[in-house]
């Protein structure tokens, strides 16, 4: 329990009780004192399993083309090339598709994948959840094997949807999936969701056995708490609950406290001003999702940097149903659609790569970003491409794997793997294998199963480990 007192005559055991702090769980006098995303727990087996890795999952909903993004055939019959042309890379020889500039400098830092295939075209969350991860969000099995907080206090598993960057944003897609699902592990895995009505107003902590009303009110707290209990004080509190005290003032609330970053670093994310709402064409219906990823994904990007840096373990983000194009009463033609979604993509994500390069964290933090599938090979008759299971663009920065190369080939039409094809099971064993030794998982007591099953019965992506 944690409570807080709000008059000075408060003695020091009446100031702060710390017996769980209730995100999710985390007892804290087990586990604290690590570093940064490394959960111990008093249990050593645990700090030998894990690495000190945290994985950011970028899900591009709705289904990126493969040839406009990172394998553009430009050689191939005009129908399927890439509408947006090709931009050569850092890596000789390899073209992207011309919507891409800055991540055509930075390719030697991340990977790419030419030969992933997601199994068919539906529009699901299949990568994050699904099947082959027991349909449980990925975080939920990292949080069932790491705890569901860190030893900073962070939740380990977040999930992270435009509101809570804008609250005027449009709630979550979930008819396609639910993000926080935790499968057969239980609701206490599930992650822990901001996106209802922005950063303040959503950012919801459940400090047990009461939950504070939102951030706002946990700020409040935090500063009276700061007033009232000065460094001379604390020194008697000895190093255990020192140590409590401190990770509930810093850990928790500098995660969420814009302030604390540089204003040009603020800046370099924000894609806002790259697509204004009246730039887009109001006549298709999914206008409302290519302004909400316009204006949110760069900051989202930002969030989940910051999220990680304070020791969260897992971090799904995604913006609304916006990669489905095409070219009908719904969504815009392959180009149009491109101008909306890549320049956004590119400048977020290169901001991102460049932002973890200079903090020094390219081996701390793994991203992944892909989409439930790809796109036809050929452009249908209104300039559109539609739903494709069969390859799919994937990218992967980071948590300490192989960067700088292209992975497998597509065949002449971008439509099949022309080499060994890697499927979203082979994805999910390439994430387990960054954030854990997977061979000692057998070691922890009382994994299910299924989840054992999940993190050893598939080989991760070879070229990348």
């Amino acid at each position: 329990m944690l409570s807080f007192q709000s008059t000075s005559r408060c003695g020091r055991r009446e100031f702060l009780r710390v017996g769980s702090l209730g995100l999710g769980g985390l007892s804290l006098s087990h586990g604290l004192g690590a570093g940064f995303g490394q959960p111990l727990f008093g249990d050593i087996a645990l700090s030998r399993v894990l690495k000190d890795r945290s994985v950011i999952f970028l899900f591009l909903h709705g289904g990126p083309s493969q040839t406009e993004t990172f394998d553009p055939k430009m050689t191939a019959p005009t129908e399927i090339q890439s509408v947006t042309g090709e931009i050569k890379t850092a890596l000789p020889g390899i073209t992207f598709g011309s919507s891409f500039p800055r991540l055509a400098k930075l390719a030697d830092k991340f990977s790419v994948v030419r030969s992933f295939q997601t199994g068919d075209g539906n529009h699901d969350i299949k990568p994050i959840v699904s099947r082959h991860s027991i349909n449980a969000n990925l975080g939920s099995l990292y949080a069932r094997i790491a705890g569901t907080t860190s030893a900073t206090g962070m939740p380990n598993n977040v999930a992270i949807f435009p509101r809570a960057i804008d609250p005027n944003a449009q709630p979550a897609v979930k008819q396609f999936g639910d993000f926080a699902a935790s499968g057969t592990l239980g609701s206490a895995y599930a992650p822990f969701v901001l996106g209802g009505g922005g950063l303040y107003d959503d950012m919801k902590l459940n400090l047990a056995p009461d939950r504070l009303e939102d951030r706002r009110q946990l700020i409040r707290e935090l500063d009276n708490a700061k007033r009232l209990f000065d460094s001379d004080r604390r020194e008697s509190l000895g190093r255990i609950r020192n140590q409590a005290f401190e990770t509930i003032l810093g850990g928790v609330s500098k995660a969420f406290d814009w302030t604390q970053e540089d204003a040009s670093t603020i800046e370099r994310y924000n894609t806002a001003p790259l697509m204004r709402p009246e730039q887009i064409n109001r006549k298709w219906n999914n206008y409302n999702n290519y302004v909400d990823n316009a204006q949110t994904l760069g900051k989202l990007l930002l969030l989940s940097r910051r999220l990680c840096e304070s020791g969260c373990g897992f971090v799904t983000v995604t913006t609304n149903f916006v990669w489905d194009m095409h070219a009908d009463i719904n969504n815009a033609t392959m180009h149009e659609g491109m101008q909306y979604m890549g320049g956004p993509l590119d400048y977020a994500l290169s901001a991102f790569i460049e932002d973890v390069e200079a903090r020094g964290l390219r081996d701390k933090i793994l991203f992944v970003a892909c989409g439930e599938m790809g796109r036809t090979p050929k452009l249908n008759d209104r300039g559109g491409r539609d739903h494709w299971g069969r390859i799919a663009p994937l990218l992967v920065y980071g948590g300490g794997l192989k960067m700088g190369q292209v992975v497998g080939e597509s065949t002449k039409d971008a439509g099949e793997p022309a080499s060994h094809p890697y499927r979203i099971e082979n994805l999910i064993a390439t994430i387990m294998h960054s954030q854990a030794d997977v061979g000692r998982l057998r070691l922890l007591p009382n994994l299910p199963t299924d989840l054992l099953r999940v993190a050893t019965s598939s080989e991760p992506i070879s070229e990348l480990i």
